[in-house]
């Protein structure tokens, strides 16, 4: 996992990251699972099947695995969610240990 790169769904507009939100009941203090891609055709293929009329919104990033623990620490998110099929979207979710 370290060695990989994976893509990022970032905002132009506030330079968030996309990330999923489980519905467990604390969405307001839950910051969610940044969601990463294998691929960056899949973060696209991602973007145009869920976001289309929002898409050009947005701009993919590329950030190998050992930024991951970074980006995970400073903004706080609760783990990363590995889309497998960014079509249906089929989502792994992972939490720190």
């Amino acid at each position: 996992m370290f060695s990989q790169i994976y893509y990022l769904i970032l905002s132009r507009a506030d330079g968030r990251y996309l990330v999923a939100k489980p519905d467990t009941g604390d969405r307001d203090t839950n910051p969610g699972y940044l969601l990463m891609f294998r691929e960056h055709f899949d973060a696209l293929s991602y973007l145009n099947a869920h976001g289309a009329n929002v898409a050009d919104r947005f701009t993919v990033e590329s950030v190998t695995g050992t930024q991951i623990k970074n980006l995970l620490q400073r903004w706080g998110y609760s783990g990363v969610g590995i889309v497998q099929d960014p079509l249906v979207p089929r989502i792994e979710f992972l939490s720190p240990c």
